[in-house]
């Protein structure tokens, strides 16, 4: 998961990007990038770390233009450990493309190979980002051939994109010389949409992952990219767009944006994320009803931040007390998006404190947006024991996690998920709770269905084992948890393809 942005200004874009790369710094703190364009020639600079620790003044003087696109990385396909996998991306051939991307390709591997192979390209490190790009890039130049580069070009190289890749894939492109270019993958699992502003100099455009990027910094929300859909802004400021796959796919957004991921004052795919998280908390009170002796219940408290709206509603619904019980240091990263197991551990105590008279004597019912490999829970149900509660309960705004994400993610491995092959009373134990009570899939995705009706389905493949791209086997799951020298937990399983 990570963020993007792209901007087609009137006047230098590298200040606007580093502020929509700050609003979208909640999506990847591993890396940070941006490429602005110039009098025919790229500026970039990336490097480790937070938005703000990796520009300094002399890096924003020497990212001059006004055209360019950024990056925050959170690392899934490559390592996290190679600069050179930070974002954005560039290829010379043909005109020059600097490329960001957001997702993960579940064919990769085979696309590397058949680049190498029939289309003679190099990929210098393990990112599919890489790999994607340069697609992208020997398509452009087979739509180009001998004429110059127009927009109907660009939408003959997406569709042969859209054939080749499988995958999840939000993408902003900036060619040099012509302008951006962005696409979205053809059942939209990965958000991107756009937005205007309108100056005395002319129209300005932004493409970002999230509204908040658009409109915390003076943009208009003017829609989201549709799925499968192409478009195109021309240095001139011209906007083209083009629906570029193939008809009858289903748009299937990524549910797990709308309970993490995003930020609570975004709108993606025109629900309201903040609205989604107060309907989730709403549903999730009905199974709360259904599961636990409310009598039993003193107060129902928030897992800072994301799970905040879920709880405040949950307890209105139910007419229970709502505390702020835990303290959240906003200088320690979101630790389901750090690498490695034993950092996010550690962070956990770090991130949260406990406010003892919120706890003692009581019993309460924790609210958290989801439950992942179990670590930060553990840690958290000890917190609020050793505040002093009697009893500890503990929801989840969204169902049991039991299988792996392979479109985007970090958690590609059952081994590390706690609810594979434990039933609720299981899990409950191993994370120290007196009781646990999960969402509904249903719930949740209907939670969703009643602000947008359009939306039918969603991608929830962590949640059912249903992968929609329609290339993820047992085979491919193994290889997963091959390349991380995991263990495979008994009962891993992918969901029959007639229930896709």
């Amino acid at each position: 998961m990570c963020g993007i942005v792209g901007v087609m200004g009137r006047g230098p874009v590298n200040q606007l990007i580093y502020d929509s790369l700050l609003l979208l710094q909640h999506r990847g703190q591993d890396a940070a990038g941006i490429a602005t364009a110039h009098d025919q020639f790229f500026n970039m600079h990336k490097a480790h770390g937070l938005v703000r620790d990796v520009f300094r003044t002399r890096n924003m003087r020497a990212l001059p233009g006004n055209s360019g696109v950024g990056q925050v990385r959170y690392p899934t396909a490559g390592s996290s450990a190679s600069v050179d996998e930070a974002q954005p991306f560039y290829v010379n051939a043909p005109f020059g493309i600097t490329f960001v991307h957001n997702g993960n390709l579940t064919n990769w591997r085979e696309l590397r190979e058949s680049l190498f192979k029939h289309d003679r390209r190099h990929i210098n490190t393990n990112s599919d980002s890489e790999v994607l790009l340069n697609v992208f890039a020997h398509e452009l130049q087979q739509a180009s051939n001998g004429v110059t580069l127009d927009a109907n070009a660009v939408f003959q190289a997406v569709r042969a994109v859209h054939r080749r890749a499988k995958g999840a894939y939000a993408v902003i492109a900036n060619i040099s010389s012509f302008g951006l270019v962005a696409f979205r993958d053809p059942h939209g699992i990965r958000p991107l949409c756009l937005g205007r502003n309108d100056t005395p100099s002319g129209t300005e455009w932004m493409l970002a992952s999230e509204s908040v990027a658009l409109t915390g910094s003076g943009f208009s929300l003017v829609r989201d990219i549709a799925p499968g859909e192409a478009v195109v802004i021309t240095e001139d400021g011209e906007f083209s767009a083009e629906a570029c796959a193939e008809p009858g796919l289903e748009q299937t957004p990524c549910v797990f944006e709308y309970v993490y991921f995003a930020r609570p004052d975004s709108v993606m795919d025109g629900i309201s994320i903040y609205d989604a998280r107060l309907h989730m908390g709403e549903y999730l009170a009905d199974k709360v009803a259904k599961t636990l002796r409310l009598g039993d219940l003193d107060v129902v408290m928030p897992i800072p931040d994301s799970s905040r709206p879920s709880a405040m509603q949950l307890a209105a619904r139910l007419g229970l007390n709502y505390r702020e019980g835990f303290i959240k240091n906003r200088y320690v990263g979101r630790t389901f998006i750090m690498p490695g197991q034993a950092v996010r551990k550690k962070s956990v105590r770090q991130k949260l404190s406990a406010i003892d008279m919120e706890f003692r004597g009581k019993n309460v019912l924790l609210v958290d947006d989801s439950i992942v490999r179990g670590t930060t829970s553990r840690e958290i149900v000890d917190m609020a024991r050793a505040a002093g509660a009697n009893k500890v309960y503990f929801a989840s705004a969204a169902p049991a996690v039991r299988y792996p994400n392979v479109y985007g993610i970090d958690m590609p491995t059952q081994a590390e998920l706690i609810a594979t092959g434990r039933d609720e009373a299981q899990i409950a134990r191993e994370i120290g709770a007196d009781g646990l009570v999960y969402q509904d899939l249903d719930d949740l995705e209907q939670s969703l269905r009643d602000l947008n009706p359009a939306m039918r389905s969603f991608e929830s493949s962590c949640f059912n084992g249903r992968y929609i791209t329609g290339d993820i086997d047992e085979a491919y799951l193994e290889l997963l948890r091959n390349s991380r020298g995991l263990p495979q937990r008994s009962g891993a399983m992918v969901a029959p393809a007639e229930e896709s």
